[in-house]
C-alpha cells in the first residue's frame, strides 16, 4: 500500500558539509510549463515511478500468496509464517535501502545515474523472478529470490533520488512545488491500482508467475521511458553528485563510498551463496523476530546519540524528543497497516466471499481498495487541513496522529467482527468482502490523517544539520512496521481460527491505545515546541 514516504525527498545533502553542483542557468527546465503547467520533467519522473509502483505493488500481494500457495496449485507450499516473514522483511529492507541509496546518490553517482541503474535493477529482478517460471519449482527459488534480492537494491537507488529531482525541478519553491509532488503522488498512486488490479487478475485467474511477470513488463516500460526521456526533459538537472569543495577530502569520500558498497555487495553474494547452496540455514520467521529488536535497538542508539553528542540547544532537544514520540507511534501506526499485503491478504484469500456471479474476484484486488481511496479522498483532505486552518481550527501534528491511529484501530475492529463469523462457522463461512472494503476503507483515512503530517513533521522540527538524518527515522519507522506485520501475518490461517480474532484484536487494542496516549501527550507535546515551531 502506499504511504507518503514515497514521496520523501531523503537524499538531499547535509547542510554545511558538501556544495551542490547545480548549474546555473536552468530555466529552460525549471520553468518550462508544457506539463499541465509544471515542466515536462515531471512528467518523465511521473511515469517512470507510476510503472515502477506498478511492478513494486502488483508484486508484493503476489508474493504471500504464491509462497504459501500447495505446490500442486503452483506455489512453493511455504507455511504462513514463513511466507508472510519473507514479505515483511522484504518490505523492510526496500525502505532501510532508502538511506544508503540517497547516500550514494548524493555523494558519488548523482540523482539521475542512480535513478537508471536503480531502475535497471528492479528490471534485472523482475526478468530474474520471470525466469524462475521457466524451470522447476525445486531449482526455482534462487532466481527467484535474487530476483527479490535485485529489487530491494534498484529501489533502495530510485526511490529517494526521484523525490529529490522532482524537488529540484521547483528551485523557487511555494505552492508550484507543492502541486508538483501532489501530481507526482497522484503517480504512485495510480500505479499501485492498476498494478494490482492487473497482476491480481493474471497472477490468481491465469498463472502466478503471468503475474509477476505483468509486474516485470511495467518496470520495463518505466527504465525506457527514463532512458529515451530524461535528457530532453531534465536537462542537466541530477547529474553531478554533490563534492566537497576540498578535493582531498572529496577524493578520501569517494574512496571510502566505493569500499563500503563494495563490501556490502561481496558481503550479500557470499550470503546469497551460502543460502543458496544450504551452506547457511536461514529461518525468515527467526530473522525477522531479530531484525525487529535490530530496528528498534538502531532507533534508541540514534535518538541517544543525537542527545549526546548533537551539541544540541535546548530547544532542538525538545524538538528531537518530539521526533522520537512520533517515530514510536508511525511504527505502531505501520505495524497495523502493512498487515494488507499479509494477514489481510490471506483472508481475502480464504475467508471472503469472492463470486461476483460466475466471475471470482482476484483476493489481490482488495489491495487496490487503498490507492483508490486516497485518490479520491487526497484533495477532499488537503481541502480540509487548508480550511480548518483558515478558522483558526487547525489540528496539530499530534491529534492528527491520534486520529489517524483511531481510524487504524476501527478498521481493524471491524476485521474482529468478520473473523468471529469466521470462527464460529468452524471455518466454513465465507464473509462479505464488505467486511475488507470497510476495513480498508478506514486505514486510508488514518493513513491520510497521519502519514504526510509525519513526512512534514520530520523536516520542520529536525535541526537543519540533522534533517537528512531525521528522514530516515522516517523510514525506519515504516521499516519496522513492515517486519512487525509480516511476524503477524501468519496468524491467518484455516489450520488455527482462534488465532485470527486474536490477531486482530492485539492490533486494535494497540491501536486504540496508542491513539489514547498520544491524545493526552498533545498539551505536553506543544510545550516541548520551542517558541515559533509549533507543530503543524
Amino acid at each position: 500500500m502506499t504511504n507518503s514516504t514515497d514521496k520523501s525527498v531523503f537524499g538531499q545533502p547535509d547542510a554545511g558539509v558538501i556544495t551542490t553542483d547545480m548549474p546555473t542557468g536552468l530555466e529552460e527546465w525549471t520553468g518550462d510549463k508544457r506539463f499541465f503547467g509544471h515542466p515536462r520533467g515531471l512528467s518523465t519522473l511521473f511515469f517512470t515511478e507510476m510503472w515502477e509502483r506498478f511492478s513494486y505493488y502488483g508484486l508484493r500481494p503476489l508474493l504471500v500468496l504464491f509462497m504459501s500457495a500447495t505446490i500442486m496449485q503452483g506455489g512453493y507450499g511455504f507455511d504462513r509464517t514463513t511466507a508472510s516473514a519473507i514479505v515483511g522483511i522484504y518490505g523492510a529492507f526496500v525502505y532501510l535501502m532508502s538511506l544508503p541509496g540517497g547516500w550514494i546518490a548524493d555523494r558519488y553517482l548523482g540523482l539521475r545515474r542512480a535513478i537508471f541503474i536503480g531502475a535497471s535493477l528492479i528490471s534485472a529482478g523482475h526478468i530474474s523472478i520471470g525466469l524462475s517460471g521457466l524451470i522447476g519449482l525445486e531449482h526455482s527459488k534462487v532466481p527467484f529470490f535474487l530476483g527479490l534480492v535485485l529489487i530491494v537494491l534498484g529501489t533502495g537507488l530510485l526511490k529517494p533520488n526521484i523525490s529529490a529531482i522532482v524537488g529540484d525541478l521547483y528551485p523557487e519553491g511555494g505552492a508550484r512545488r507543492d502541486a508538483g509532488f501532489s501530481i507526482f503522488y497522484m503517480g504512485i498512486n495510480v500505479g499501485s491500482l492498476i498494478g494490482q488490479l492487473v497482476t491480481g487478475y493474471l497472477g490468481e485467474q491465469v498463472d502466478w508467475h503471468v503475474g509477476m511477470g505483468a509486474a516485470g513488463v511495467a518496470m520495463l516500460l518505466g527504465l525506457a521511458n527514463y532512458g529515451f526521456r530524461q535528457r530532453k526533459t531534465l536537462g542537466p538537472i541530477g547529474v553531478e553528485p554533490s563534492h566537497n569543495p576540498d578535493p582531498v577530502v572529496q577524493a578520501r569520500q569517494v574512496k571510502t563510498i566505493k569500499i563500503a558498497i563494495w563490501s556490502f555487495l561481496v558481503a550479500l553474494t557470499l550470503v546469497f551463496i551460502g543460502a543458496a547452496t544450504g551452506a547457511l540455514e536461514l529461518n525468515p520467521a527467526g530473522i525477522a523476530k531479530y531484525m525487529t529488536y535490530v530496528l528498534v535497538g538502531v532507533a534508541v542508539a540514534f535518538f541517544g546519540y543525537i542527545y549526546a553528542f548533537g551539541n544540541l540547544s535546548g530547544d532542538e532537544k525538545k524538538r528531537v524528543a518530539v521526533i522520537a514520540v512520533l517515530f514510536a507511534f508511525a511504527a505502531i501506526f505501520w505495524s497495523a497497516f502493512e498487515q494488507a499485503p499479509t494477514s489481510l491478504n490471506l483472508f481475502a484469500r480464504d475467508f471472503t466471499d469472492r463470486s461476483l456471479g460466475s466471475f471470482t474476484i482476484p483476493a489481490v484486488w482488495f489491495q487496490s481498495v487503498n490507492p483508490l481511496m486516497i485518490i479520491i479522498f487526497a484533495p477532499v483532505f488537503a481541502a480540509l487541513w487548508v480550511g480548518l486552518a483558515k478558522r483558526g481550527l487547525d489540528f496539530s501534528s499530534p491529534t492528527k496522529f491520534s486520529l489517524g491511529l483511531l481510524f487504524a484501530g476501527i478498521a481493524f475492529l471491524i476485521m474482529i467482527f468478520a473473523a468471529n463469523q469466521v470462527v464460529a462457522s468452524g471455518g466454513k463461512t465465507l464473509v462479505s468482502p464488505w467486511w475488507l472494503v470497510s476495513s480498508y476503507f478506514f486505514q486510508s483515512i488514518g493513513e491520510l490523517c497521519l502519514s504526510p503530517v509525519g513526512l512534514s513533521s520530520m523536516t520542520k522540527l529536525a535541526p537543519r544539520r540533522f534533517v537528512s538524518q531525521m528522514m530516515g527515522i522516517w523510514f525506519l519507522a515504516s521499516a519496522l512496521g513492515n517486519v512487525i506485520a509480516g511476524r503477524l501475518g501468519g496468524h491467518v490461517d484455516p489450520n488455527k481460527l482462534e488465532q485470527m480474532p486474536q490477531l486482530f484484536t492485539l492490533t486494535t487494542e494497540s491501536l486504540i491505545i496508542a491513539a489514547v496516549v498520544i491524545a493526552l501527550l498533545i498539551v505536553p507535546i506543544r510545550k516541548m515546541m520551542s517558541r515559533g515551531a509549533a507543530v503543524h
